[in-house]
């Protein structure tokens, strides 16, 4: 026995089969406990050099050692084995003397296991030959046949001539056509020749090696079933590789009505080439023609819909007869989204009007001509007849979502199983700014009314922290963890500090330590709202060791942060019955949160707060009275490409706060300050807007350069905070506003809604300043920081949720920009897309019945030519233009 395993771990292969050969069934199981627990020994660390060695002689010896099929297969296919396994020879090799029933299960077991466990096509293939059993046809088969097929390094090897000689061709090739994500694999050989997967299956096809009428059949149903783009591309070749005869294409005129209508554009393309060709032989009739036109039409690709126009066009040509079925479908395309493609169906529809058989067809040609934008809608109105209602005005009417309500913050939990409870929910998901506080209060009233029933409640949350653990796991120590790196950066870690300081596990000096001096490294423009957040919470944890709050000031009374005046002034009467200390930072944060903006609620908290007597009322009386601490004086710069904000200096946050909070009030700049920093934590930024609840310029004017990336640098995830900027309180000048306008023109769809979403809080909440924002976004889009077309899907939705005079209040500043470049050749407008903006413009415009003049817009209009660029300008010149006479 110690032979083999000494074989075994030094690899040596060779010899290891050797003796695998000389011994019965019954002696190779004997070895099977032993290698499993090599197996195990060798798992733990598999990297090593012995591992590697040993890993091939242990992967063919653990096969041959077995007799249960399942348990051979599951051997071959382990994901640790995988690394370095026995090669596939040897493996057939030590299993080639068991009976082919039993050999057929195994090649069908591991043939089951998904291509990413990269079982070797070879030992599949060989263990099916030995076997002589049916060949497997799942995906991972599949996958190894035409990877290896497609290995034609071999002089004078072809795919064609390898396909020719398998002998279980006809099952596999049928198998192509239902295996998922395939294509990339037959794309991966040569495109053209004998090496090209679709030419080979094609060639087979005409000789009569593979049935030519069900290969047909699985591509087109292939095709059908759709999927990744490059399956679309690669079966699409295959089935124009058939080159398909006329008879059959008839044959499947149902399978090219459907895919024109819902297939990929390539595909619907080709389909359509199709449908044109049957319907103007008359293979065609009218009403399934008319059916997929309705799908058609109603496409985004401009392309498609174009050639269907054309279609319907000809087929009415040539058969007048048809024109009643066909114009109402044609008339669909009233309602497209693109003005171009309504006016194509409009000039249509009047071409062939005269030849639609009944007044029923005219009226619903008139009826469907509402849909129609209000220039064409007029014109209809003159070629169509019908109800003069065509030429009454819609009444337009703005949908904006309802302006967002304050939010109760909920009251701290009532016993200290809750707060554990709250703990370990927000340890594990994060939370909003309203769960941690209330989170945050219960602790800090737990900890001092009832210390050892909270800490008995949380001993299920801190036995699962390493530092909780008797031997860490690391080498760093709590003290380490919370002061070392770059401070607290998330709320979690702020939690973790508060549950290590109730465990002991964090030394007092370290506590007073980072409560004077700071722990969060580098000053960058994110410093001062990080090291507020964290002096807050080191000032609990350090007040919890050495002499507890009965309860926090500064909990916010709605989750924005805000607090009731009147809440603060009790909570200190409160803290003067107890008779206890107010804590500084405590303290700080509750005036930063205090609100200040309803002057009369201000004035009364004010008189009573300076009626307690005591310092903090003194200090909460004078705050109230100020309005707060003011604000800077904010200037815009440019950097590169950037446009950005830099903030000066503010006396209210340098006088009478704790050291770690008067950063606040320190200028912002956009060259002195460093921006590379380590604030990585998404769920921060809500934290910081909840420091200064009032003041979100001051928090904005310090995040625009990370809300620009996701325009400049394409970066994801950054706009996120942006409709909570929007629903803060405070001010929205300079700095909210190129926020929310880096972010329309975000690289990613999810950040582009939430810049959509922030703009519409905003202008429900009667807070947008639409010249600011259009301006920005002209001379944004004009310095190429936001691109024209990632801009247009975002006014596009805003426009489309029933805001169109909030986008159009937007575009009419940001347009005229972009005109004067084009007017004056200063540099190279963006036609394309400018063509497109001015599309969404004349919309929002004709729908809300806007009447003015626009800057440069006369001159766009009036240039020679028919481009999309003219075309659109005209179209908002005329609806801007029209009744202005009157």
């Amino acid at each position: 026995m110690t032979s083999l395993m000494d074989a075994v771990r030094a690899g040596r292969t060779a010899e290891v089969v050797s003796l695998l050969d000389g011994m019965t069934d019954a002696e190779r199981r004997a070895f099977f406990p032993e290698l499993r627990a090599l197996r195990k020994e060798l798992r733990a660390d598999q990297w090593t050099s012995e591992a590697r060695r040993a890993y091939p002689a242990l992967h063919a010896a653990g096969a041959a050692c077995q007799t249960g099929a399942a348990g051979v297969a599951s051997w071959l296919a382990a994901a640790d084995m995988s690394w370095w396994p026995a090669s596939p020879g040897v493996l057939i090799d030590v299993l080639g003397d068991r009976a082919p029933a039993w050999l057929g299960d195994v090649a069908h077991r591991i043939a089951q296991r998904p291509p990413t466990a990269r079982v070797p096509y070879e030992l599949m293939a060989g263990l099916v030959r030995l076997s002589g059993c049916p060949v497997p046809t799942t995906e991972a088969y599949v996958h190894g046949w035409v990877e290896y097929i497609g290995h034609v390094r071999q002089r004078g090897d072809t795919v064609l001539a390898r396909l020719r000689k398998d002998p279980h061709l006809t099952r596999l090739a049928a198998a192509l056509f239902e295996t998922n994500d395939i294509g990339g694999r037959l794309a991966w050989t040569a495109g053209e020749g004998p090496n090209s997967w679709n030419e080979a299956i094609a060639r087979l096809t005409a000789e009569g090696v593979l049935d030519r009428k069900a290969t047909v059949d699985a591509c087109l149903a292939r095709l059908l079933r759709g999927g990744p783009a490059a399956d679309h591309r690669v079966f699409l070749r295959m089935l124009q590789a058939l080159d398909l005869t006329r008879e059959e294409q008839r044959e499947h005129i149902a399978d090219w009505l459907a895919l024109a209508a819902d297939a990929a554009s390539v595909v619907a393309a080709h389909a359509q080439s199709v449908l044109a060709s049957l319907a103007l032989d008359g293979e065609v009739a009218a009403r399934p023609l008319a059916e997929v036109s309705g799908a058609v039409l109603f496409r985004t690709e401009k392309k498609l819909v174009r050639a269907q126009l054309v279609l319907l066009g000809k087929v009415i040509t040539r058969d007048p007869g048809t024109a009643g079925e066909l114009l109402p479908a044609v008339a669909q395309a009233f309602g497209h989204q693109d003005s171009e493609v309504q006016e194509r169906a409009l000039k249509l529809v009047e071409r062939h009007v005269k030849k639609a058989g009944t007044a029923e067809v005219r009226e619903e040609l008139a009826l469907a001509a509402h849909q129609l934008i209000p220039t064409l809608r007029k014109r209809a109105a003159q070629s169509l007849g019908g109800s003069p209602m065509l030429l009454e005005p819609v009444a337009y009417e703005e949908v904006l979502p309802p302006a967002p309500e304050p939010v109760w913050l909920a009251p701290a939990p009532e016993s200290a199983v809750e707060v554990a409870e709250e703990v370990g929910a927000l340890l594990v998901s994060g939370g909003d700014v309203a769960a941690f506080e209330r989170t945050l209060d219960g602790l800090v009233r737990h900890a001092y009314g009832a210390p050892d029933a909270l800490l008995e409640a949380l001993e299920p949350v801190i036995a699962q922290r390493w530092w909780a653990e008797p031997e860490p796991r690391y080498a760093s120590t709590a003290d380490d963890y919370f002061t070392r790196y770059h401070g607290l950066v998330n709320p979690g870690q702020g939690l973790e500090l508060l549950l290590a300081t109730l465990r002991g596990k964090v030394r007092t000096d370290t506590l007073q330590h980072a409560l004077q001096h700071g722990t969060a490294t580098g000053e960058c423009g994110h410093s001062p709202l990080t090291r507020a957040f964290e002096t807050r919470l080191w000032e609990v944890a350090y007040r919890i060791r050495t002499e507890p709050l009965p309860f926090l000031l500064s909990t916010p009374t709605w989750g924005t942060g805000l607090l009731a005046p009147d809440e603060l002034v009790a909570r200190l009467a409160e803290y003067r019955r107890l008779g206890a200390r107010v804590s500084a930072a405590d303290f700080a944060q509750s005036l930063l949160r205090v609100r200040c903006a309803e002057r009369a609620e201000a004035e009364a908290a004010a008189e009573r707060a300076a009626a307690l007597g005591t310092a903090e009322g003194t200090r909460l009386a004078e705050w109230l009275r100020a309005g707060g601490c003011g604000a800077p004086v904010f200037r815009r710069r440019t950097s590169g490409n950037r446009i950005l904000v830099e903030a000066g200096e503010i006396a209210g946050l340098q006088a009478d706060l704790p050291p770690g909070m008067r950063p606040l009030g320190q200028a912002v700049s956009v060259f002195a300050n460093r921006w590379h920093c380590y604030h990585w934590s998404e769920g921060m930024r809500p934290h910081w807007l909840a420091v200064l609840p009032e003041q979100r310029e001051l928090v904005a004017v310090r995040m625009v350069d990370d809300l620009s990336t996701v325009a400049v640098d394409d970066s994801r995830g950054e706009a996120a905070i942006l409709p909570q900027l929007a629903e803060s309180d405070g001010a929205a000048g300079e700095a909210v506003h190129l926020c929310v306008a880096y972010g329309l023109g975000a690289r990613h769809p999810e950040d582009r809604l939430a810049a959509v979403d922030a703009l519409l809080v905003l202008a429900a909440r009667g807070q947008l300043d639409a010249d600011r924002l259009g301006a920005d976004l002209g001379q944004l889009v004009r310095r190429g920081a936001v691109k024209p077309s990632r801009l247009l899907e975002s006014v596009r939705t805003a426009a489309a949720t029933g805001a169109s005079a909030t986008v159009w209040s937007v575009l009419r500043h940001t347009l005229p920009i972009l005109l004067a470049d084009l007017a004056t050749a200063e540099t190279a407008a963006p036609a394309r897309g400018l063509a497109d903006l001015l599309s969404v413009a004349a919309e929002c415009a004709e729908r809300t019945g806007a009447r003015e003049e626009l800057p440069h817009l006369a001159g766009t209009a009036e240039r020679r030519g028919s481009s999309r660029l003219v075309a659109q300008a005209r179209r908002l010149h005329s609806a801007l233009a029209e009744g202005m006479a009157a």
